[in-house]
């Protein structure tokens, strides 16, 4: 394993409870398909692997995109579907349901969604399935979602103060401040900022797109986030002009009362 592999392996124990090490990035073609979408809000899109056989695709989003869960949950659906093609053509006898490994979408929003803002001292969301009886099974779609901007409200009241909070600064926070603080503490995460330059030279390669399908939904999911931000516009427009013709009338109506009581002053 690299040491660009390595070091990105460091974030998984801190958002998650099981130390796992990374094994691949996106070195099998089952596993993505490379797209670029100029239509796309998502700045960051990688599948890795780990040493354990666990899939996560990594997205770190401009704006969070509209139906959130719905379009992670696709996302999420494509990735297992993936895996399991890929565990079924390996070569070996008696291939069952056991060799599937569980998926994670882990999402990064840097501008979250409405939802998020109403539970503003929380910025690790995770998401599993559970039965209501207690009943335990091996289900293998897992989910996190991590709303940058509220935990960068706590980074400017509390600071670093743990390595989860290195991790989502490096992951979210572009103040020079923070950066000088990040690698004098954490040194590791100078080669991290070297590898994060290479990767932006290159943009179109940073964007991992699962399917065509996928992409054709993302693409008008941003549409309809337009068309409803034109909507709020036009809304917004029209109670503009309804109140620019209430005050208009109300003017107009302090005018005549100005006359009027200026003619009774003049008749005594």
């Amino acid at each position: 394993m690299n040491t660009k592999n390595r070091n990105l392996a460091q974030f998984f124990p801190a958002i998650r409870t099981k130390d796992l090490i990374l094994n691949e990035i996106n070195s099998d073609p089952t596993l993505s398909g490379l797209f670029y979408n100029e239509m796309s809000l998502v700045i960051t899109d990688i599948v890795v692997e780990l040493e354990d056989g666990t899939i996560a695709n990594i997205e770190v989003q401009k704006l969070g995109y509209a139906f959130t869960g719905e379009r992670a949950s696709c996302y999420s659906a494509d990735l297992l579907l993936r895996q399991y093609k890929r565990v079924r053509d390996k070569p070996r006898e008696n291939f069952t349901y056991k060799n599937i490994a569980p998926v994670y979408t882990i999402v990064f929003l840097e501008n979250s969604p409405k939802a998020f803002k109403e539970f503003s001292d929380q910025y690790i969301h995770t998401f599993f399935t559970v039965s209501d009886t207690g009943l335990s099974l091996n289900m293998l779609q897992n989910f996190i979602f991590i709303p940058v901007d509220i935990f960068l409200e706590k980074l400017h009241n509390n600071g670093i103060q743990s390595e989860l909070d290195a991790w989502l600064s490096f992951l979210g926070c572009d103040e020079p401040e923070y950066i000088i603080q990040l690698i004098q503490e954490y040194p590791y995460f100078k080669s991290l900022y070297e590898d994060l330059y290479d990767m932006c030279r290159n943009t179109e390669g940073m964007m991992n797109m699962f399917s065509e399908e996928l992409r054709i939904l993302d693409r008008n999911t941003v549409k309809y986030m337009i068309d409803e931000l034109q909507e709020e516009l036009d809304n917004t427009k029209e109670q503009l002009e309804v109140a620019n013709s209430t005050i208009s009338e109300k003017d107009a109506t302090i005018s005549a009362l100005q006359k009027e009581l200026e003619s009774l002053k003049n008749q005594k």
